[in-house]
């Protein structure tokens, strides 16, 4: 059973949306993957980033624990990426979405973030980036 205590809080400056909430890592993780494939989306890859940065901080002598766990979810909306798309081509970067879920040691908050989307002048990207921060805080608001 999830306790969610869900506050979105601006971190790292303008660069990401930051949401805590209270609960086993697994079943956070796991509510945030089916929020994201009850939107209809397709998860085309899952990056295991505390397994990454244990493994590699081997070899470049680091030991440091950064994360208990962190994941990655990387999907894309093909509606949403068409409009950003033909609103500016070179909105190719954004895509594909990301939203992570981690948990830090000593801290009992389990993490759901994303990349904020930046702000254009171009009305029909400024419209289409839109779309998409709407999309990733309707994913994590149904995950929390």
């Amino acid at each position: 059973m999830l306790l969610a205590l869900s506050l979105p809080a601006l971190a790292g400056g303008a660069y990401s949306v930051v949401n805590k909430t209270q609960g086993a890592y697994q079943d956070v993780r796991d509510n945030l993957q089916m929020a994201i494939e009850g939107k209809g989306l397709k998860i085309t890859n899952t990056n295991h980033i505390a397994d990454m940065l244990e493994r590699t901080g081997k070899d470049i002598g680091e030991t440091r624990v950064v994360y208990e766990n962190a994941e990655q979810f990387e999907f894309c909306s093909a509606t949403i990426s068409r409009h950003m798309m033909e609103a500016d081509p070179h909105s190719i970067v954004m895509c594909p979405y990301s939203i992570v879920v981690y948990k830090v040691p000593g801290d009992a908050n389990v993490y759901v973030a994303y990349r904020k989307p930046p702000a254009s002048k171009k009305p029909a990207l400024k419209k289409a980036l839109g779309e998409l921060e709407a999309l990733l805080q309707g994913i994590i608001k149904d995950a929390l």
